[in-house]
């Protein structure tokens, strides 16, 4: 593809309340948006630094800085020439949209997936007390799926049960990002049960999570952490039942459509997921959706505000990315 300059820099989106997990809270999405032409038509990517695997805005821009000078390169080039990560993540993706604008076909035509008209997504409810996060839940309560952040403390039963009090027809997924040890593991998940709970993601550190192999499963394990991309895989039989696919971790929806067609061989079920980040980060992660048994993309929701041309959210439920917008 004959890319003639590539442009980078960094973007901070005012999140519109504070966004609480496990490891910290954040007031603000910040991401690194990549334009690439051809001389004559522009494409576009986004991706967000994430700092649980020592990246930084600068550190992602320094990546994209260092391929700048190449004359011309494809996205299959783009794989060997960055590791995954943000910086491969915003390239890749850039280069789906100047090649779907220059074929003038959609994103998912090029891939040649099919796209659902619609996809149901979850809601991300921040870790936060109970009383507050069923306030979320109360708030939110069109949402079919609530996802919750858990902290690994003596309150996530109180949370979960708070919720599901609030809001009994939601379906619920917990997300306790590497807060829990194997002794709160047996202590909390038999009763979770009762809780219309259908998922927990990323229980143990990545680095700790073979007990996995030693403990019971009576609700399904989704590895987040754990799986970054098809090479992954391997390691996380016996382990999990699912993986979350992050165009953030794949580095792009290149390997991002390798690892789901990968983990479905290898059985895994598949959530597809996203930091927290806008419309336009979104785009891509959205065609992987049509195929997915969970849709977390809920990242612009948790925005004061979104790009022009937005991913339509209805009801609980993502749409189709404009043309406009991406791919």
């Amino acid at each position: 593809m004959p890319v003639t300059t590539i442009e980078a820099h960094e973007q901070s989106w005012p999140l519109d309340k504070p966004f609480r997990i496990s490891r910290g809270t954040r007031t603000e999405a910040c991401v690194i948006v990549v334009t690439v032409t051809d001389g004559q038509h522009i494409g576009r990517g986004e991706a967000v630094p994430i700092r649980r695997y020592n990246q930084s805005p600068a550190s992602v821009l320094t990546q994209i800085e260092s391929i700048k000078s190449r004359q011309s390169f494809d996205r299959q080039q783009v794989q060997k020439l960055l590791p995954a990560g943000a910086a491969r993540n915003a390239l890749d993706c850039a280069l789906w949209d100047l090649e779907a604008k220059i074929s003038g076909k959609r994103a998912w035509e090029l891939a040649k997936i099919p796209l659902v008209h619609e996809v149901e997504t979850s809601f991300t409810i921040s870790l936060d007390t109970p009383a507050a996060m069923a306030g979320v839940a109360k708030a939110n309560a069109i949402a079919p799926i609530l996802k919750l952040k858990l902290g690994g403390d003596d309150l996530d039963l109180a949370r979960v049960e708070a919720v599901h009090g609030t809001a009994p027809a939601a379906r619920l997924l917990l997300d306790a990002n590497e807060s829990w040890t194997p002794d709160y593991y047996r202590k909390v998940v038999p009763s979770l049960r009762q809780f219309s709970v259908e998922l927990i993601e990323q229980p143990f550190p990545a680095d700790g999570d073979e007990v996995l192999e030693t403990l019971d499963h009576p609700i399904p394990i989704c590895a987040d952490e754990s799986c970054h991309t098809t090479a992954d895989l391997p390691r996380l039989t016996n382990r999990y039942e699912m993986v979350n696919v992050k165009l953030d971790k794949t580095g792009g929806l290149t390997e991002a459509l390798f690892l789901c067609e990968r983990a479905r061989e290898a059985g895994f079920n598949l959530l597809i997921g996203c930091m927290v980040c806008t419309s336009l980060g979104i785009a891509p992660a959205r065609l992987l959706a049509s195929a997915a048994d969970y849709v977390d993309l809920d990242g612009p929701l948790l925005l004061a505000g979104d790009r022009h041309h937005p991913v339509p959210y209805h009801n609980g439920r993502i749409g189709v990315p404009a043309r406009e917008l991406w791919g």
